[in-house]
């Protein structure tokens, strides 16, 4: 920029060009400011967007005697997507998200009516007039800039450097990851901000819609299972699986911690038979959930491609399948789940998050859940996934659930701040005592022959190995807290008086839930050719196999885990 010998004119040009920076950012920046204002997400997003609104100041740069009728050019651009993405906060207090417009394009026409119709309040139009009117002001405000050719250019080197070419070094040379792995975490961090939020978004959700779509047609080839049997063949019945989020036993009072972390499912323990030693294959949500919810185990990691998933299971036998989650629904890290849950009939996506890290309670599958329970189908399927207690522990709870909160039976030797995450940690395990009880109270006033299975995908070390100074999860450097998740079966009594549920000594038994799909198998009376009693749970012809943890596509790295050593 062009600076007179008077330090007061520079002082002027600085403050014009910072004038043009505010009615920029100022369309990213309210969202993310009303984001942290309400805690609903960490800062990242924010600090992104601070940066990428620097991308504005180029053209008006370079073009200074046009300065303000491009910025009111851009303006108008950055205002129309701003107004989508302010709407979806004031409606869901969320960030816009390429998991939203998964949730919109999979929709028909009449779902998008009724979800605008019952969600738009009539103080959303002064709020986004209010919002468009400061647009204005902050516009009026410009004056036009003066800066010289070779500053110009200068600012736009630094700028485009800042943004793009010191990130992309990092990437290509100093993390050396590929040129299109590199080019995709870039976007990743251009997304907080408008346009790219829908820009970016709708680029990812169509790459990852692409490797649904793939993995969709890929399972419809796969043929059935042979000679399926169904011991309850035409009788009506509601299924359901829950799926918790991280959630490590050894924090539950129901597994005998000393704080009360599960006080409503302590109250009903004669209802519930608690597995105690079950363990995970895997501490990742996704390679954990790949195993468990098909014949994929440590030895045979491929199967899911070849064999059929649980869901195709039950809907083989005849249910209506169904698939609730409080997970983020597209991204690439969640494209397995997105798949598996278009292998039900109907899907209920709860949580459209841009950010893993944002406040979302598992209240939000109440409803859905209670709308699924009253669908007249005869036997139903419902998988219930929870985002439980994943990190951030505090974004897990509403406030009336932050009881823990001094250092009574946290371990001596950790210092304040991580006190706090381990008390955060009992909340959220707290918090999904709620909600567990909830959903089992549902279950049983509104489905009368019901069972109820409850696991975590793998657990989460929160300092509660040795040294207590392990946070969150490691393959590498396995421990007990990791792979430890809660195993719990409710049925109602009319289940109860169908079936055998008397599980005695079984429920001692050491056992990997990378077999799971054949305990659930014996659970629901289902048998077919290949079915290994061996592998269930819950049968008496059970034989204890090695636990093997590891990554399979890493040979060396699998070994057997000792459930018992701490």
């Amino acid at each position: 920029m062009h600076i007179s010998s008077s330090s007061s004119s520079g002082r002027t040009g600085l403050r014009v060009l910072f004038s043009y920076y505010l009615f920029f950012f100022y369309f990213s920046g309210i969202t993310h400011i009303l984001l942290q204002l309400t805690g609903a997400t960490i800062f990242v997003g924010m600090r992104q967007a601070i940066v990428m609104s620097l991308l504005w100041l180029i053209p008006v740069v370079l073009i200074p005697r046009y300065s303000r009728q491009i910025a009111a050019g851009i303006g108008v651009v950055l205002w129309a997507f701003s107004l989508v993405s302010l709407g979806y906060f004031c409606i869901y207090q969320q960030e816009f998200s390429q998991s939203v417009m998964f949730t919109i394009f999979e929709s028909n026409i009449a779902e998008s009516s009724e979800f605008i119709a019952h969600y738009f309040v009539w103080w959303m139009i002064p709020v986004l007039l209010a919002h468009s009117a400061v647009a204005f002001w902050l516009w009026r405000r410009l004056k036009p800039l003066q800066v010289g050719r070779r500053s110009a250019w200068i600012s736009t080197a630094l700028i485009l450097t800042l943004l793009f070419g010191y990130p992309m070094f990092k990437l290509l040379v100093s993390k050396q990851l590929p040129l299109d792995a590199a080019v995709e975490k870039l976007q990743t961090r251009m997304e907080p901000a408008v346009p790219w939020q829908m820009v970016v978004g709708y680029l990812h959700y169509r790459k990852q819609l692409a490797n649904m779509q793939a993995l969709l047609e890929q399972n419809s080839r796969i043929p059935p299972l042979d000679n399926l049997t169904d011991a309850n063949a035409g009788q009506p019945a509601t299924l359901v699986l829950v799926l918790g989020e991280s959630t490590n036993r050894l924090r539950m009072s129901l597994y005998g911690y000393s704080r009360q972390t599960t006080p409503k499912l302590d109250a009903i323990r004669d209802e519930l038979d608690v597995f105690e030693n079950v363990v995970t294959p895997r501490p990742y949500t996704i390679e954990a959930l790949t195993e468990i919810l098909s014949f994929a185990d440590q030895e045979n990691p491929d199967l899911y491609l070849t064999k059929p998933s649980l869901m195709n299971m039950m809907r083989q036998a005849g249910y209506k399948s169904y698939w609730i989650t409080n997970q983020q629904t597209i991204t690439k890290r969640n494209t397995m789940l997105a798949n598996f849950s278009q292998q039900t009939d109907e899907q209920y996506y709860m949580n459209n998050s841009r950010a893993q890290n944002s406040r979302e309670y598992d209240a939000n599958v109440f409803e859905p859940f209670a709308k699924v329970l009253n669908d007249p189908a005869p036997r139903k399927f419902i998988i219930v996934h929870l985002l439980g207690t994943h990190m951030k522990y505090e974004y897990r709870y509403p406030e009336e659930f932050d009881v823990f909160q001094g250092r009574d039976g946290v371990p001596a030797m950790l210092d304040n701040g991580k006190v706090k995450v381990y008390n955060q940690y009992d909340n959220a395990v707290l918090y999904n005592d709620y909600v567990m009880s909830t959903l089992i109270d549902k279950l049983r006033a509104q489905a009368p022959n019901s069972l109820l299975v409850y696991f975590s995908d793998h657990g989460e070390d929160v300092y509660d190995g040795p040294g207590h100074d392990v946070l969150g999860r490691n393959e590498g450097r396995p421990t007990l807290s990791m792979y430890a998740v809660p195993f719990i079966v409710w049925a109602s009594e009319q289940w109860k008086a169908g079936h055998d549920m008397q599980f005695g000594d079984m429920l001692k038994r050491p056992y990997s839930n990378a077999h799971f799909i054949y305990t659930w198998a014996d659970l629901v009376g289902l048998g077919f050719d290949g079915f290994d009693p061996s592998l269930s749970l819950v049968s008496k012809q059970f034989k204890e196999h090695p636990l093997l943890i590891g990554n399979p596509y890493q040979p060396s790295t699998i070994r057997s885990f000792d459930i018992y050593a701490h």
